[in-house]
């Protein structure tokens, strides 16, 4: 693998001309595909597999052409205190907007509050649904603009005029405050950390070309593949981080060689080949993570995730292609600026630093003299006191995670949405005029196949569920044309996202076979309120099969790569306190609501239902960056004959950095969206950088290597018979050690002969020894 990626980054630097143009070629293929592709669909998640979508699939065989994609909008009317929303003159107020919204572009219909009744009991609310042909996507400005000037002349009348449903929602969209919010702060902390413009600016410029090309590239397939927006913002989001630190990686260590003496060509070829090894395999981490949400169940989620990982990819690839080409054009930038002068201090020491990975214990302890880095004291902190820091990080995670075991999943609404926009006001002011759980029907799907008197069967099956305790209406029952299957809504009295209307639905699923039994026919329920419950279920009984595929394939990964059997079993377990601290965290703020009002969050309520399934599986794959990256450097000295401890001081000294400056990026990039206003994309951010923070700076920084000096030249045992099993990769770069300075690397597979004629090195014998 060094071999390889030595060549590779030798090759950029040299036809840097070429591999630009190339990039340049992709990105400008990647838009104008964008640009020339048809918009996505607005068809919702599939969710084969549960009640509510089999009921949605009856409903499409039985009604045909009655449950399309079009929007719709719910206009509520209020009266002022001490008027009826019947008085005359409110009432033609109302008549007025209902005719204005009726003849509007690409209305369907619009219903008249006092025909359909759809009155309040107290008589100040009443409320019009108006049915467009088109989806929410798909409304024209002129269509939006007339259901605005109805509401204005509305209350231009003295009437209170809301709008929900989805016709005025703008929906989530890629671009905007959060990602200026995250791209300013990584710029901060890239400056901060390399002390130059130019390596401050690189990462930057190859991650947002990457995220460009991956953007691109999920538009110009949107509608062919029924990507939704949300795939988008989470490509965005993934690509964005991972795309700054692989670029910030790869940059660092080429500083790290230039500080060694290597000509400009070799220290690319060098970065590339051992930074650019931990890329690959952070990488991969990732794309496993990303890809095994197949294990879930939900084409939709599984599209995510291949379309993020396909963004994970490209900053990959921009990393190991794009990066060493750009350093070619001017490899003298990135250094800073007394660096280029040849008088810094830092760059006569970094020498006699570097080369202490590759000398004797002895030499190794030599180093001392030099200045220490903080995050070599910081090293020597944790292994003088391994027990008492690896306790307090167990224990304070441990305490972070306990809100989990009050986890509530559902899928917040428009309940969620701040109020300051109409759609949240319009779902207050129903739930207050027809009770909490009218935003929420159940839609019951009654099949009369087979039955003598199918009208008689639906009404009894419609009573028997009217005198359920529970629901406060049901609407008179609609049948199909062949008159064998009917359809009616049951209002429970509590809102859609409680317990309590959970706890309904199973009920109701439960009492079918006796009413079955009664009346000869079955029914299903579905509807928003039932999906939500169902998704939940699924996503509950399917995030322990995806921990066991997703950290189990890792594992083997992590096996291959540091060729120890504890290293990787140390990593899952620190992941696992870290994801679930993270999201202990998210029930704290969205669900009980401690600190909601500081990120804008308005309304507290279950997590959204895929949340645990996104914060297992994104944060898995960048848990495993950090591993890869900072434990890489700790067996890179480890093999060269550093002391277990020596190698854990090694590690922090040249990455402890890096990786801090990469997961400040990280954690910007993901609070930048918290202050979006969709709940879901606020929800993930949080979780996502929360996760972030803690695996970063608590398992990586302190667990890590307490548990590393605690267990010492065991951490890095491996049985004879799996080290003889497991492919040798490279990661370290112990291969490029016997190139020529300034050489062509010589085939990868003389190198992989030489490894195996001169065996294995001395940390290699000690350990298997031991």
């Amino acid at each position: 693998m060094a071999i390889f990626l030595h060549r590779v980054g030798r090759i950029a630097f040299r036809h840097r001309w070429y591999v630009v143009l190339v990039w340049a070629a992709v990105l400008a293929l990647a838009g104008w595909g964008a640009a020339s592709a048809p918009k996505a669909s607005d068809k919702p998640f599939s969710m084969p597999g549960i009640e509510s979508q089999k009921a949605f699939d009856l409903m499409e065989q039985r009604f045909p052409g009655t449950t399309a994609d079009g929007a719709s909008a719910r206009v509520v009317f209020v009266a002022p205190d001490g008027e009826r929303i019947d008085d005359p003159v409110n009432r033609r107020t109302i008549e007025r907007a209902v005719t204005s919204l009726a003849d509007g572009p690409q209305v369907v219909s619009a219903s008249d509050p006092f025909r359909a009744r759809t009155l309040s009991k107290d008589g100040r609310t009443a409320y019009a649904t108006v049915t467009y042909e088109a989806g929410p996507k798909d409304l024209s400005d002129a269509t939006k603009d007339r259901l605005k000037d109805a509401v204005h002349d509305a209350q231009g009348g003295g009437l209170t005029v809301e709008v929900g449903g989805k016709a005025l929602s703008e929906g989530s969209r890629p671009g905007g405050v959060a990602e200026l919010i995250g791209v300013a702060v990584a710029a901060l902390v890239l400056l901060v950390t390399f002390g130059s413009l130019a390596a401050a600016g690189l990462p930057l410029l190859t991650a947002l070309i990457g995220v460009g090309i991956s953007l691109a590239s999920i538009l110009a397939l949107a509608h062919a593949l029924d990507l939704s927006a949300t795939t988008s913002i989470l490509a965005m989001m993934l690509g964005l981080a991972v795309g700054i630190d692989y670029a910030l990686f790869v940059v660092s260590r080429y500083r790290e060689e230039r500080a060694r003496g290597h000509a400009p060509q070799e220290a690319v070829g060098l970065a590339v080949g051992t930074a650019g090894s931990a890329v690959v395999f952070a990488g991969l981490t990732v794309v496993i993570a990303l890809a095994g949400l197949w294990v879930v169940g939900i084409p939709g989620l599984t599209k995510m995730g291949l379309a993020a990982s396909g963004a994970v990819t490209v900053a990959v690839l921009v990393a190991l292609t794009l990066v060493p080409a750009l350093l070619g054009f001017r490899p003298h930038a990135v250094l800073t600026r007394r660096a280029r002068r040849g008088g810094a201090a830092e760059e006569r020491n970094a020498p006699a630093e570097a080369t202490a990975e590759h000398s004797s214990p002895a030499e190794a302890a030599g180093e001392r003299s030099t200045p220490d880095s903080w995050g070599t004291r910081w090293a020597r902190f944790v292994l003088r006191r391994p027990l008492p820091v690896l306790l307090l990080g167990v224990v304070a995670l441990g305490a972070l995670a306990l809100p989990v075991t009050g986890l509530r999943l559902g899928n917040p609404g428009d309940e969620a949405k701040p109020t300051s926009t109409t759609e949240r006001r319009a779902y207050d002011a129903l739930a207050d005029a027809f009770g909490p759980g009218f935003n929420g029907p159940l839609s019951i799907v009654v099949d009369a196949r087979g039955s003598a008197d199918a009208k008689d069967a639906v009404e009894t099956v419609a009573r028997r569920i009217g005198d359920t305790e529970g629901i406060v209406s049901v609407s008179p029952a609609r049948f199909n044309h062949a008159g064998d299957t009917a359809v009616f809504q049951a209002v429970p009295s509590t809102a859609p996202t409680d317990e309590r209307t959970k706890a309904l639905v199973t009920f109701l699923r439960d009492a079918r076979p006796a009413i079955r039994s009664g009346t000869g026919v079955t029914f299903a329920v579905t509807g928003t309120t039932a999906v939500d419950i169902d998704i939940a279920g699924k996503v509950r009984s399917a995030l322990v099969p995806y921990l066991l595929v997703v950290v189990g394939l890792a594992v083997v990964l992590l096996l291959v790569v540091f060729r120890s059997l504890l290293v990787p079993l140390k990593a899952a377990l620190g992941y696992l306190l870290s994801v679930l601290a993270s999201l202990g965290s998210v029930v704290l703020v969205f669900q009980q609501g401690h600190g909601a009002e500081l990120l804008g969050a308005e309304h507290t309520g279950p997590v959204m239902s895929l949340m645990p399934i996104f914060l297992v599986g994104i944060v898995f794959g960048l848990a495993m960056d950090y591993e890869v990256f900072l434990v890489s450097r700790m067996r890179e000295a480890y093999v060269h004959g550093a002391t277990p401890g020596q190698a854990v001081i090694d590690g922090f000294r040249h990455s402890a950095r890096v990786v801090v400056a990469a997961a400040l990026i990280m954690v910007a990039v993901f609070a930048g969206f918290v202050s979006e206003d969709d709940s879901m994309i606020k929800m993930i951010g949080f979780g996502l950088a929360s996760a972030v923070l803690f695996d970063a700076f608590v398992v990586r920084m302190a667990i890590v290597p307490a548990a590393l000096a605690l267990l010492g030249r065991r951490a890095w045992w491996l049985p004879g018979r799996l080290d003889r099993m497991l492919p040798r990769v490279d990661v370290e770069g112990e291969a490029l050690d016997r190139l020529p300075a300034g050489a062509d690397p010589r085939p990868a597979g003389t190198a992989t002969g030489e490894r195996k004629a001169s065996g294995t090195t001395a940390a290699e014998r000690e350990t298997s020894r031991t």
